[in-house]
């Protein structure tokens, strides 16, 4: 089974999935899959349409939102992951190649309730470093913090 990382409750990350990766991922409670990972990424890799036919085979629910590269700082791309992380109530796994795409979308959603500190604390903690997009975790912090 892939190596899971709880980031928050509720919230999950991991590398790259296959197909006997969903029953146990359902069977550990998890009720939603969310895969951040373009199709033809690495040779080899699960694609799309199959992971989500295997997570739905397996009771879970499926959404593909992929990120590429450094996409993970796009604004518009960073503001839907975020909407659909708001919509889906947990627990949730979210995966890409190495569960940093996926760390670094965290932590911008994140950063509005836990903190840049937490959240950076956290991400560490995890194996996982958020700097490359530490002026966008600010930037969101600080507009929450301008809005109270």
């Amino acid at each position: 089974m892939a190596t899971i990382i709880e980031l928050e409750s509720g919230f999950a990350v991991a590398p790259q999935l296959v197909a006997d990766d969903f029953a146990e991922i359902a069977a550990a409670g998890f009720v939603a899959v969310v895969n951040n990972r373009p199709d033809g990424e690495e040779e080899g890799q699960l694609p799309a349409e199959e992971a989500r036919k295997h997570a739905e085979l397996n009771g879970l629910s499926y959404y593909h939102l992929p990120f590429h590269g450094f996409d993970v700082s796009d604004e518009e791309m960073v503001d839907e992951f975020i909407a659909l992380a708001e919509k889906l109530e947990g627990p949730v796994l979210y995966y890409c190649r190495t569960g940093t795409r996926c760390t670094l979308l965290w932590a911008q959603y994140a950063v509005t309730h836990l903190g840049v500190d937490a959240v950076s604390k956290i991400a560490r903690a995890a194996g996982y470093d958020v700097s490359v997009v530490i002026e966008e975790l600010e930037t969101r912090a600080l507009a929450v913090a301008e809005a109270a």
